[in-house]
């Protein structure tokens, strides 16, 4: 008793002479305890394995065939020129990245028939496999999720796939557009509210992105960076709820975290699907991105820090912060150590410059990077796809041991930003399906740094 009243006197003693700071430390507890109930009657959620799409070598684009396609067909300057080769010698792309069928044409053929072939390769090729590996029956899945950002059709890709696997008539099916590169992990925050409530289910996630009609042909600075960074990619992602596949799966989801920001004009007009005065189709990207990237990241990132970081890192804030707020010592803004709760980091592969930005400011070594920075490299950026070959590479290397912790970050037009941790239930071992297996031991590669700045021309927003 003493001791309790000892307790209730400092507490009351505290409030009085911080009031704002006792109230937030409150909070803060209240937050933690109901997020830690909250996870306590949640249904645990697996991802049984993934599959992510490697195009056939007849679809391999040197950066130069790039060049040559703008060059010949979409009447581009010199000018023009010189920036797209600038900008893929910083972007960090290397010369394996594919290209769909239909660009690689004399001439380029890019209709709405070609862009619906690409759309079928990726995904039903993803797909396939997927289904081989995990021996799933099409009728169990209960859930499907897809996601392709700019390729909209009637009827929709989720519909291209009920139709090709013959799905059941009671599938739950979702078809996400217009979401930019963030959509994958939003399929998967998606697919994880949907499990919570439909018992005994598999969902099927596809993510992928689509070039053929959207390669652009103008002039725009601003629209052709699209040009110099996109390639063809997908993925099939199977999860589930059933608690008899623990045994059978890779990995538990243990967090997701999404933030939108467009709230706010500066953010909803950085990336902008529209015509140049020309009528070309382009995608511009405006100076505003890097500005609402940090923003959406950095409220993303704290977020999560939140739920994942260590007690020991939580209470080194907690410190820092009060000395600040009490202003007893000058101090810098708390940088957290996100390797120590962490062991695998696939952040999306956006471009050479947003990755370098990532490594600072998380504080994140080489190896950290070495998935995301390989990715880019071989395969482009495949948009929502991209952070399912990162976590391909760590598979393939055989780097990822039970219990690891695997972070994905992903960032896109709106502006968005979605996180998933996911804790690895057993050692992964070798699979001949990964699009890595057959040149894994040709990585990493160490390209040519070029530290000129980007040769960013963006718009006014």
């Amino acid at each position: 008793m003493p001791i309790l009243n000892f307790t209730l006197t400092y507490i009351s003693e505290f409030y009085r002479n911080n009031p704002k700071l006792a109230v937030t430390l409150a909070f803060l507890c209240l937050t933690l305890l109901s997020r830690f109930l909250m996870n306590q009657r949640s249904r645990k959620v697996f991802l049984v394995d993934f599959t992510c799409y490697k195009p056939p070598e007849t679809q391999m684009c040197h950066k130069d065939v790039v060049l040559e396609r703008v060059g010949l067909y979409a009447n581009a300057s010199e000018e023009t020129l010189d920036f797209m080769k600038k900008t893929m010698e910083r972007s960090g792309l290397g010369d394996s990245t594919y290209s769909p069928e239909a660009l690689l044409r004399d001439p380029p053929n890019p209709c709405m028939k070609e862009a619906r072939k690409e759309a079928e390769m990726a995904m039903f090729g993803s797909i396939d496999t997927l289904l081989e590996k995990t021996s799933v029956q099409c009728k169990e899945i209960g859930i499907l999720i897809v996601n392709c950002c700019i390729f909209n059709v009637v009827p929709s890709l989720s519909s291209m796939i009920v139709n090709r696997y013959k799905l059941r008539e009671d599938v739950i099916s979702y078809n996400l557009s217009g979401m930019g590169c963030s959509a994958g992990l939003v399929a998967i925050g998606f697919a994880k509210q949907l499990l919570q409530v439909h018992h005994n289910s598999y969902a099927l996630v596809v993510s992928t992105e689509n070039i053929t009609e959207n390669f652009y042909l103008g002039s725009e600075r601003s629209k052709i960076l699209i040009n110099c960074l996109f390639r063809v990619g997908g993925a099939a992602i199977l999860l589930s709820n059933r608690p008899s596949d623990r045994g059978s799966s890779k990995y538990q989801l243990t967090q997701t975290v999404h933030t939108h920001t467009a709230s706010s004009d500066r953010s909803y007009n950085c990336i902008f699907h529209e015509e140049d005065l020309e009528g070309h189709v382009g995608v511009t990207i405006t100076k505003d991105l890097l500005a609402a990237a940090n923003k959406a990241i950095q409220s993303n990132v704290t977020t999560l820090g939140s739920m994942i970081l260590p007690v020991s890192e939580k209470l080194l804030f907690l410190a820092k912060y009060t000395m600040r707020h009490l202003k007893l010592a000058k101090l810098k803004p708390f940088s957290p150590d996100f390797k120590r709760a962490v062991d695998h980091f696939c952040a999306h592969v956006g471009g050479k410059p947003v990755l370098d930005e990532l490594e600072r400011n998380l504080g994140f070594n080489d190896a950290y990077m070495e998935a995301s920075r390989m990715t880019l490299y071989r395969f482009g950026n495949t948009s929502s796809s991209s952070v399912w070959y990162e976590l391909a590479y760590s598979e393939a290397k055989g780097r990822v041991q039970k219990g690891d912790r695997v972070w994905q970050i992903q960032f896109g037009s709106g502006f968005k930003c979605s996180s998933a941790v996911w804790r690895a239930l057993r050692n992964i071992d070798y699979d001949k399906t990964n699009p890595w297996s057959e040149e894994i031991d040709e990585f990493p590669v160490h390209p040519d740094n070029n530290d000129d700045a980007f040769p960013f021309y963006f718009e006014s927003s």
